[in-house]
């Protein structure tokens, strides 16, 4: 691609943004509930459907030591319902389920004797918190709240809870507005710990299958372990199997009340909206519920790394690589910088990654650059993921891969390569424009990261500020021995058969 074409891209797609950004400030309604709740109203009236987002500035970051894997447990809960969704009868099935947590009280107090607990009445308390479990499941209404939404025409209903946030997101006919208003408001102000206990088996199953059976998820969670030493970028996502089969119902609501506040929740309502109607809604369902106290954030001061660190992990499959590299959070000046590194290097075919060490060198089937890695809240990774190919070695890979960051180092990069990464980031957030949803759920990501929405726009004129000489300076301080970690998968030796590490 000539430089000609690619200014000509860039300077189109700036034209593009800044008309977008002009349009969207005609279209969005911003406005707070006295309790502190968000909320942001786009307006697109081309089609009779809205998408909604909700998301709370609640992570695994949060997870209190030996209760990590908590806050995901809320990805779980998401839609169990309600005192008066999923229940066949709320007043018995609330006495039931202090049943069961009477059981998992006493469970708990012999379990944590630890060598002096009675195996035989560990195995009484067991069948009784078992059997409390099932007096308590008969009330329940399997998945009514999720077939209350289906039912009424919600597509792409999902929940997740990543290191830095909890969200839930699906879309609805537009003259269901209200629905949404009321299901949504019922799960914060009416929360229930139902089939908590089942829940944390299902938990305890995720971890299994995404990090302990899988080769990527086991080299993840080593790496991030190796790489950070008080940093809570290394716990696990989805926490630690110990902490996991301890996590309590009357814990869970006890984290639900610290972080699940009104003022730490932002909605996004993108679509076929009345705003008028949508704040009248938002007083009348949300007003109710009490603001309460922002919790302070984790303290996060992981120790200096004075040195290169590695991690090997054995198995059955293809071998590859991960180094990572420390870089400071999203709120760092050169956070930006960061993101022009990543495209120059592994922007789709034309990324230096793809060029030097697939195409040329045909040392990788595959090369990419992620970051910030797992997120970006707090200090983080600059992470890259390195396949080699057939014949060729992870050692060959990861020299292959310090040659293209000692060239970073050596060299300012040409103006083609920056004027590609600004125009591929002006690419990828116009495209994000276009979708309902997609817009839905990135409004409300940088309304909770940065405190204002309008930054997903503002981030582009940084992009053009970084130059040449911010490339190099960044890559000369971070992209050094002392900051990095390196991950390795390895075929398992003969002796090693059936171990996993």
């Amino acid at each position: 691609m000539s430089l000609r074409i690619l200014l000509l891209l860039a300077a189109g797609a700036a034209g593009l943004a800044a008309q977008n950004l002009a349009d969207f400030e005609k279209r969005v309604t911003e406005f707070s509930l006295p309790n502190g709740m968000r909320f942001l109203v786009v307006e697109r009236h081309e089609a009779p459907v809205v998408s909604f987002e909700t998301l709370v500035g609640v992570g695994s970051t949060s997870d209190a030591t030996g209760e990590t894997g908590m806050a995901h447990m809320f990805e779980h809960l998401a839609f169990k319902g309600t005192e008066s969704i999923g229940t066949r009868d709320w007043p018995a099935e609330k006495r039931a389920l202090d049943a069961v947590e009477d059981a998992a009280e006493k469970f708990e107090a012999e379990r944590n004797k630890g060598p002096r607990a009675d195996s035989g009445k560990l195995a009484g308390l067991q069948a009784e918190l078992n059997l409390a479990i099932d007096r308590a499941q008969a009330y329940v209404v399997p998945n009514q709240y999720g077939q209350i939404l289906l039912q009424n025409g919600a597509v792409e209903i999902t929940a997740s809870a990543t290191y830095d946030a909890s969200e839930v997101h699906y879309s609805l006919p537009s003259n269901r507005l209200e629905l949404w208003f009321l299901m949504e408001s019922q799960r914060f102000l009416h929360p229930v710990m139902r089939e908590f206990y089942k829940e944390r088996e299902a938990l305890a199953d995720e971890y299994k299958s995404s990090v302990e059976l899988s080769p990527q998820g086991r080299l993840v969670r080593n790496l991030l372990t190796v790489a950070f030493e008080q940093n809570p970028y290394r716990n696990p996502e989805l926490g630690w199997p110990s902490d996991v089969a301890g996590l309590r119902a009357v814990r869970a609501k006890a984290f639900f009340d610290k972080y699940y506040v009104p003022g730490n929740v932002t909605a996004v309502l993108v679509g076929d909206v009345n705003p008028a109607d949508a704040k009248r809604m938002a007083e009348r369902y949300f007003g109710p519920w009490p603001a309460r106290p922002l919790a302070a954030p984790p303290h996060v001061d992981d120790p200096p790394q004075n040195g290169p660190r590695v991690v090997e992990t054995y198995a059955n499959v293809q071998p590859f690589l991960m180094a990572a590299y420390k870089r400071p959070d999203v709120y760092d000046k050169d956070d930006v910088v960061f993101d022009v590194i990543r495209l120059i290097l592994s922007g789709g075919r034309t990324g230096t990654l793809q060029k030097q060490l697939v195409d040329e060198k045909h040392v990788a089937q595959a090369a990419q650059m992620i970051t910030p890695f797992p997120r970006g809240r707090f200090a983080n990774l600059a992470l890259f993921f390195i396949v080699p190919s057939a014949g060729h070695t992870v050692g060959e890979a990861q020299q292959a891969l310090e040659g293209v960051l000692i060239g970073l180092q050596a060299t300012k990069v040409d103006v083609v390569p920056l004027a590609r990464a600004r125009a591929q980031a002006r690419a990828a957030m116009i495209r994000e424009l276009a979708n309902n949803s997609g817009l839905a759920q990135t409004l409300a990501l940088y309304a909770t990261t940065f405190g204002n929405w309008r930054t997903l726009f503002t981030s582009l004129n940084d992009l053009d500020r970084v130059t040449a000489d911010d490339v190099l300076r960044v890559a000369r301080r971070y992209f050094v021995p002392t900051g990095r970690t390196v991950a390795i998968s390895l075929p398992r030796p003969a002796a090693a058969a059936g171990v996993a590490r």
